[in-house]
């Protein structure tokens, strides 16, 4: 991918590379801090809270709880649901 987008954006691979990662760190720093990225055309990542949940293990069949913790949510923007179907 760093490939096509340097060849594309005109930059060297290590300056697409740089690019990229850093656009991915920022994403990553505001989904971290419970902020919603919205990206028009592509979607929207989000923080999402998951409740404490009972379990059984299949194999024990032992029960747990899976205590609550946040997970990160995509919704896919309509531009991109259209280039899938």
């Amino acid at each position: 991918m760093f490939e096509v987008v340097a060849r594309k954006a005109h930059l060297t691979k290590k300056a697409s590379r740089e690019s990229i990662e850093t656009f991915l760190d920022e994403i990553k720093k505001s989904i971290s801090k419970g902020e919603k990225v919205v990206l028009s055309g592509f979607g929207t990542f989000k923080v999402a809270s998951v409740k404490d949940k009972p379990v059984i293990i299949p194999r024990t069949k032992e029960r747990k709880i899976v205590k609550g913790h946040r997970v990160a949510r995509f919704t896919p923007g309509k531009t991109l649901k259209k280039a899938v179907k």
